[in-house]
């Protein structure tokens, strides 16, 4: 089989594994390597420490697979069948990517499978799903998957915002894909809606005041200034991606796994402050939640509390304000003194 055929082999293994795309792109440098070595530099990245560590072998391939001639970027869209229910919105927002099962454990399982087919034409491969030291995003670009848009997540002409990626890295040689064009035109919705204008300007992002950043990597305390403007999201944000217009163009997914579980639309928000550790690990048990562990977790639903709850949610604060773990119990204190003082005056706080 010449190359061009293998390419096509490929393609048709990631149509029948569930993929929705397959590009190929060469294995040089990330376009963005510089860039990103700067933007480690400047401390953008946060308490992200495990960028900074693996910087030289995400600019660089041949350091993740010496001898790589090709890299495959496939993508598998989560986008839901549509918005929630007026019966059943919650009221708190956790980031779609997170209302099923953890995606690494639904892809990591099929793309190895991809390698399969690689591995029979004798290449050697190394492949990822967000578990690497890739700059997958630079490789969706140059594979033609999708663009990178003014928020910094890659944008698909057919898939939008919502779909995950996976990259593999080949010794075998394949015909590339050309790189996709830019299509965000004049459009700064993403920027305008962020709310802790996390977005500093086109194509440029500041994780230290990301949401994402602050309710998911961030380990230890919010800084209490950024705390009024995370609202009711308590895992994730998808304000950026869910006003791209390249959206009307998606599809829903058709992957049953990433289907929302009950306590993405049906719980209600106090209500998770009576998780203990064991209650906390069951109702997230296959979830990327689980990551954060508990005290990440509710740390956040305080904070959401302090910024949206009203009386009804006072006494399960104060419960959680007494709770032996010192980062949960914080932020119950915070929420405590911000929702009275709203309650108080009987309107918003800033």
């Amino acid at each position: 089989m010449d190359a061009a055929g293998l390419k096509t082999a490929v393609q048709e293994e990631a149509s029948r594994l569930g993929f929705d795309a397959c590009h190929f792109a060469p294995a040089v440098p990330p376009p963005h390597a510089a860039e990103f070595l700067d933007w480690l530099e400047q401390g953008r990245s946060g308490e992200m420490a495990w960028l900074a560590k693996n910087a030289e072998r995400r600019t660089d391939p041949q350091l993740v697979l010496p001898g790589a001639k090709t890299v495959i970027v496939v993508a598998r869209n989560y986008a839901p069948s549509g918005p929630v229910s007026s019966d059943t919105a919650p009221d708190y927002a956790i980031a779609r990517y997170a209302w099923g099962e953890d995606y690494h454990e639904v892809l990591t399982p099929r793309i190895r499978q991809l390698e399969a087919v690689l591995e029979a034409h004798g290449g050697r491969q190394r492949s990822y799903v967000d578990t690497g030291p890739v700059l997958e995003r630079d490789y969706a670009a140059l594979s033609g998957l999708g663009w990178h848009g003014k928020s910094t997540m890659v944008i698909s002409q057919e898939l939008g915002a919502f779909f995950f990626l996976g990259t593999l890295l080949t010794t075998l040689e394949l015909p590339p894909d050309p790189p996709a064009k830019d299509r965000c035109g004049r459009c700064t919705r993403c920027i305008d809606i962020c709310p802790t204008q996390a977005i500093t300007a086109p194509y440029q992002l500041d994780a230290r005041l990301c949401v994402s950043y602050l309710t998911i990597e961030l380990k230890g305390s919010i800084p209490e200034a950024l705390r009024p403007l995370i609202g009711n999201r308590i895992y994730g944000c998808d304000d950026c991606a869910a006003v791209c217009p390249w959206n009307r163009f998606a599809q829903a997914s058709t992957e049953a796994r990433f289907a929302a579980r009950a306590f993405a639309t049906q719980a209600r928000l106090r209500d998770f402050l009576s998780l203990d550790a064991a209650g906390f690990r069951a109702l997230f048990r296959g979830s990327p939640i689980l990551r954060i562990k508990r005290k990440g977790f509710l740390r956040n639903v305080c904070v959401a509390l302090g910024n949206t709850g009203g009386e009804e949610d006072l006494e399960a604060l104060e419960l959680a304000s007494k709770d032996q773990e010192p980062l949960i119990a914080e932020h119950a204190l915070w929420a405590l003194e911000r929702l009275r003082t709203r309650l108080k005056t009987g309107s918003a706080i800033p």
